[in-house]
């Protein structure tokens, strides 16, 4: 005889089966619901109790519980991580139809950016990135079958760590005789186009007799070389007149005391803003992946090609 605990503790139709003998059988309905729970869990990331609720707050309909965690779920998850640093991440870069994009997209932890959903998200950014770089109007494009809010908010459902889109940038090609290149360093999946660090160029063919694809090539080692070098400006005209004047002090209260007639100064002067042009614009860099390291613009000019802009990112 059962104990009158376990009898209360049993279901109707298994108290039923139990008493008679028999093997005790869940509902079809049951296994229909748990499988539910399952599939939604793995799909959301979200916690089991909270999948139960989506289920019973839509009549288990999947959809409806796809749509209820994303409100109330991620909601809630987003609350709880708000203000938490988040330094990590990773950098995505997307071309098409004469338009790049570069966005960098924040997580927690390195282990949180190392998954396929944040690697997916980075590139979904990415993609949307080509048609707006307006946060407010960014978070409304549809990629796959929501919103880039919609995927914002399945990844913190998911991964559950405080996620922000940092930045959003882009290049579109100012002239017919334009190409756009990138290259993305630190890949996290091979197949992906979102890494640690990257970098998009627009380069203006000049009579070359390279083709389109070639152009791009050269554009990926220019990227490459970007990423590696990380300039702060795209030519000298490019830096401001205050920061060249600063630098310009600096250099004389240097050689202040050299004894150096005021002619033989500027020279020197003129000599080393050379130099300080040399770390921090593009165009003056000694080219790393082209032989004997020729400037970037000396390089570009041997095969008819100049450096329009660029852009870059980097993850710490």
């Amino acid at each position: 005889m059962f104990a009158l605990r376990t009898i209360r503790q049993l279901k109707p139709h298994a108290l039923f089966n139990r008493l008679h003998g028999n093997p005790i059988r869940v509902l079809s309905s049951e296994v229909s619901v748990a499988k539910l729970i399952q599939q939604l869990r793995k799909q959301t990331g979200a916690p089991m109790t909270d999948c139960k609720k989506a289920l019973n707050e839509s009549d288990n309909d999947y959809e409806k519980a796809t749509e209820w965690l994303r409100k109330n779920s991620s909601a809630k998850a987003a609350s709880k991580l708000v203000g938490r640093d988040a330094s990590e991440g990773l950098v995505g870069i997307s071309i098409q139809n004469k338009i790049a994009s570069i966005v960098r997209v924040s997580s927690e932890t390195d282990f949180a950016s190392r998954s396929a959903d944040f690697s997916g998200l980075v590139e979904k950014v990415a993609q949307a990135a080509l048609q707006t770089t307006n946060m407010d109007d960014l978070l409304k494009i549809k990629v796959g079958k929501g919103s880039v809010k919609d995927a914002l908010d399945d990844a913190v459902l998911a991964i559950r760590e405080n996620l922000q889109i940092a930045r959003v940038d882009s290049i579109g090609a100012t002239s017919d005789n334009s190409v756009l290149a990138g290259y993305v360093h630190g890949k996290v999946f091979q197949e992906t186009q979102a890494g640690t660090s990257a970098a998009i160029v627009e380069l203006e063919s000049f009579e070359s007799k390279l083709n389109p694809a070639e152009i791009a090539e050269v554009g990926k080692k220019l990227a490459m070389h970007i990423v590696a070098a990380r300039p702060t400006y795209l030519a000298p005209e490019n830096v401001p007149a205050d920061i060249v004047e600063k630098e310009k002090e600096i250099l004389m209260e240097e050689l202040a005391s050299s004894g150096k007639p005021p002619e033989i100064l500027e020279k020197i002067v003129g000599g080393r803003l050379r130099k300080f042009y040399e770390n921090i614009c593009l165009t003056e860099q000694g080219h790393m992946l082209e032989e004997g390291n020729p400037s970037v613009s000396k390089s570009l000019k041997a095969v008819g090609l100049k450096v329009v802009n660029y852009k870059c990112d980097f993850i710490q």
